[in-house]
């Protein structure tokens, strides 16, 4: 009964400073997004004073870039301090790159001989005497080579090897003997020794 108290104390605990961080990081938002507002305000007062309506025009142009730059440095800090609250997924993380790799199959003797009877053969037709038994050791040489190398290409693999960068830092290289539908940025989270889209 003690070990659940206690558990439950901790999972209160950590939960309340979750919250507080995050309570924290929107109040600092607000903060600079009020800052960046009364800037704003007095850069557009200044900006009235200028002598002609082109540099007044320019004035208010430069002052709005700088009121959206300071908004998105607090809106880029608000959400740095969220992420630096929260737990690292392990599991969890992008696709770097996704390659498709073929792979010449092996020959065997059945191409090499399949190809060789089959040289032979044509070779045979071609000329008469002693010419005849050139060019059927010829085809047979030549067929044994195309049957090889026939087989192989016939045998060739594909495998797509995906690239993945861990919320952690780690990155893995996945393979899959068929397209598994990853694009460059899919978030995904490791799943039996594979990955999954999240």
């Amino acid at each position: 009964m003690k070990q659940l108290i206690v558990m439950l104390m901790a999972a209160f605990l950590l939960s309340s400073a979750a919250f507080a961080a995050d309570t924290a990081s929107k109040a600092q938002y607000a903060a600079a997004k009020k800052a960046a507002a009364n800037r704003y305000a007095d850069d557009r007062k200044l900006c009235a004073g200028e002598s002609s309506s082109s540099a007044r025009m320019q004035c208010l142009r430069d002052a709005r870039a700088e009121y959206d730059k300071a908004l998105a440095n607090a809106k880029s800090a608000q959400a740095s301090a969220s992420a630096a609250s929260g737990k690292v997924c392990d599991d969890c993380g992008k696709v770097l790159s996704v390659k498709v790799v073929e792979k010449e199959g092996e020959g065997s003797p059945v191409g090499i001989v399949a190809g060789g009877v089959a040289g032979a053969l044509l070779g045979h037709q071609v000329g008469s005497g002693s010419g005849k038994d050139l060019a059927t050791i010829a085809g047979a040489a030549g067929g044994a080579y195309a049957g090889h190398k026939i087989e192989q290409k016939m045998k060739t693999v594909k495998t797509w090897e995906v690239a993945v960068r861990f919320e952690n830092g780690e990155e893995k290289t996945f393979r899959f003997d068929r397209d598994p539908g990853f694009a460059v940025g899919s978030a995904v989270k490791a799943s039996n020794g594979s990955i999954i889209l999240r």
